[in-house]
């Protein structure tokens, strides 16, 4: 009785066994080999797995910088810090970048825009932007303020103020991923060393703008003229800022008659 028990056992326990060695093999033959660089590459970064590089990953990004196709400096929440990293790794030299961060051009706070009824759907931007008015907001252009933009934000680096959304610059990454769920395109990647924000990006005429908004941009060009380096230029009726030109003068924060342009307060 008990050999017919063990003759089963024995069996099983031999196909396990060689089940086993072939298994074996067969991971030492088909073993894809990783690339050092790669890994090397991967040790430096820290790990978000945001996508603000534009890929799926850390490992994805680690691998098309290995392979020469994406660059060292590709990694937002890295960083200047990353690059140098991954430029040493991959033996250039790194160049210095400024630091950038995201901020929501829209001044549209309870105090100074009108409402068009109480917004009562989904608690979602795109779907309130889908209504026939764009939102309950008088200036179809302003910010909707139902948090998809904080809720995309994977470092919380977004919170809602007075029905704004306001982003928290010292732990945005400018990743981007507010960028491209703002159906307003309210939401723009900055060098945060430049403080000069124009909070408007309406592009209406200057007397409904006035109708809508208290401190909405009229498109005076006062601005423009009072910007010594031409970096302010008005264009749709909006004023815009070449961050590469401007040199802080705060002509145009002193001289703009709506206040729309103002000094950042990093938080």
């Amino acid at each position: 009785m008990i050999e017919i028990i063990l003759i089963p056992v024995i069996c099983v326990g031999s196909l396990a066994l060689l089940f086993g060695v072939i298994l074996g093999l067969s991971a030492k033959k088909f073993a894809v080999q990783s690339d050092p660089k790669v890994d090397r590459i991967i040790s430096v970064l820290p790990g978000a797995n945001c996508g603000g590089c534009g890929y799926p990953g850390c490992t994805v990004f680690a691998e098309r910088v290995a392979e020469g196709k994406a660059s060292y400096r590709g990694c937002p929440p890295g960083g200047q810090s990353a690059a140098a990293a991954i430029a040493k790794q991959m033996g250039v030299d790194a160049a210095v970048t400024s630091r950038k961060a995201a901020y929501v051009k829209c001044g549209g706070t309870n105090e100074n825009i009108k409402r068009n009824y109480i917004y009562d759907g989904p608690k979602s931007c795109v779907s309130a932007s889908q209504l026939a008015t764009g939102g309950n907001k008088t200036c179809r252009y302003s910010c909707i303020g139902l948090e998809s933009c904080k809720n995309a934000c994977p470092f919380n680096a977004i919170k809602m103020v007075d029905s704004i959304a306001v982003v928290i610059t010292e732990k945005c990454s400018a990743c981007g991923k507010c960028v491209k769920v703002c159906p307003k395109n309210l939401i723009e990647i900055v060098p945060d060393r430049n403080t000069v924000r124009i909070l408007c990006n309406s592009r209406d005429k200057g007397r409904l703008v006035r109708e809508n908004c208290r401190v909405g941009c009229i498109g005076c060009l006062i601005c423009q003229k009072a910007c010594k380096a031409g970096a302010i230029t008005v264009a749709d009726n909006i004023a815009h800022i070449n961050y590469d030109k401007c040199t802080l003068c705060m002509e145009c924060v002193q001289k703009c008659p709506s206040k729309v342009i103002k000094v950042a307060e990093f938080k």
